[in-house]
């Protein structure tokens, strides 16, 4: 009946029957998923509210943006544990991230113009290729050196390290006022390497399964052709369909944002499961080839992405930093950590950019900028933390500081010797561009 006191004795059996083990009774397990969603409801919140937060605070104080995300973001990550992105995100972390990743590489495709070469592209096709080649070896000697890598693990970390990333780049470019042809150097080196960087890292991971120094180089050679060929083809393709799509009116103008983030998504996806990693490289191929056509007017489209941009950097930084721990932060003040750092960015980087840009005809001051301007960013963190052959989302593992070799580690795709090293960097590698800059 409706109302009915029960007695002493009908209340204590109710509370003894739903402790029962194994026993699941529906309010008590609607009232766990009502707290695990607004726990995730609440952190989600907080990445925004933070990433947005460190944005207007740097506008208004004149303050690098990147360095207030990185450090809100170990706040909020390891110091309150108001966000905690492996547990809040599970296996979508790496996914979302690489989706992300895409999208920012497409919109900073979207700002490249191909008559800035005129004057840029000797010094982008200098650092491109010379100063790759230089921070790979260096980066890799030094890893091997100073943080006790074996020579395979150095060697990868050293490819890794080769990407310097549009994430950091760009907002630097609003915050110094510089020339238009050593912003055009930043903005296309910092975007173009990041698809070739990722690709020289899967590479070279992906080397160590082959028979000898020779099989090696061409192995490497073949993979760097096949991920060439194939992401431009579809980059380029994806541009055209989209062109031809707005120019035949077969889409309204409110469907094509929705229809270029389809189209960018779909080439993404569909370049990495043709050839593992050549998905960036298709979307910036994409962008740039969108930007540059002559068919139609696409200022809609890269208003839109410019501002999604925002949105995904505020979020990507503050959730990457979160992800660092207390470990990792006191492992980076050792004297090895600290002295690879400062070998990278006093000696590698100025010793790169010097010899990439001989005949570029820049002046000392341009290179000097150069040589202090080389940040790491998500994409570089996205690349070491999800590796080609990785199955799942593992976690970082403390660093080993025997030379074990390649060959007797895990073979799941995760180097935990080459995360830590990258997050070395990352932590101490932004704010000091970031405050540098400004």
């Amino acid at each position: 009946m409706i109302g009915k006191q029960l007695t002493s004795e009908e209340l204590t059996l109710s509370k003894n029957l739903r402790t029962l083990p194994g026993v699941r009774w529906p309010t008590q397990a609607w009232q766990r998923a009502g707290s695990m969603s607004e726990q995730a409801l609440f952190a989600l919140t907080t990445i925004i509210i933070v990433g947005i937060t460190a944005q207007w605070l740097a506008w208004r104080f004149k303050i690098p943006a990147i360095f207030l995300l990185i450090l809100l973001g170990i706040v909020s990550g390891p110091v309150l544990h108001l966000i905690v992105p492996d547990r809040l995100f599970g296996n979508l972390l790496f996914p979302l991230t690489s989706i992300a990743v895409a999208l920012i590489l497409f919109e900073g495709g979207l700002n490249l113009r191909i008559a800035d070469l005129k004057q840029a592209g000797a010094a982008v096709r200098g650092l491109i290729c010379v100063g790759v080649i230089v921070t790979w070896l260096a980066g890799a000697l030094a890893g091997y050196l100073l943080l006790g890598f074996d020579c395979q693990v150095a060697l990868l970390l050293g490819a890794i390290l080769v990407v310097t990333g549009p994430t950091v780049i760009v907002p630097l470019l609003r915050q110094v006022p510089l020339t238009r042809r050593l912003a055009a150097i930043l903005r296309w080196e910092g975007i173009l390497i990041d698809p070739l960087g990722a690709m020289l890292a899967v590479l070279v991971f992906e080397a160590r399964f082959s028979d000898g120094i020779h099989e090696a180089i061409k192995f490497a050679f073949l993979g760097a052709g096949k991920t060439i060929l194939l992401g431009g083809a579809l980059g380029i393709l994806g541009a055209g369909l989209i062109a031809f799509l707005i120019k035949r009116s077969y889409i309204p103008d409110y469907l094509q944002i929705p229809v270029t983030l389809t189209v960018i998504v779909s080439v993404y996806a569909t370049a990495n499961l043709l050839r593992t990693e050549s998905g960036l490289l298709a979307v910036t191929i994409l962008g740039i080839s969108l930007a540059n056509q002559k068919t139609v007017a696409v200022g809609q489209i890269i208003n839109f992405f410019e501002n999604l941009r925002v949105i995904l950097l505020s979020s990507l930084f503050t959730v990457l930093a979160a992800r660092l721990s207390f470990n990792d932060l006191g492992y980076m003040l050792s004297w090895n950590s600290l002295a690879f750092l400062g070998l990278l960015i006093l000696v590698v980087r100025p010793v790169a950019v010097t010899l990439g840009t001989i005949r570029a005809g820049l002046s000392r001051r341009e290179r000097i900028f150069l040589g202090f301007v080389a940040p790491r960013g998500i994409v570089a963190a996205s690349v070491s933390a999800s590796p080609p052959a990785s199955k799942t989302v593992p976690q970082a593992a403390p660093l080993n500081r025997g030379r074990r070799p390649l060959s007797e580690r895990p073979r799941d795709g995760h180097l935990p010797e080459a995360q830590m090293g990258l997050h070395d960097l990352f932590a101490v590698r932004l704010p000091q561009n970031g405050l540098g800059g400004g």
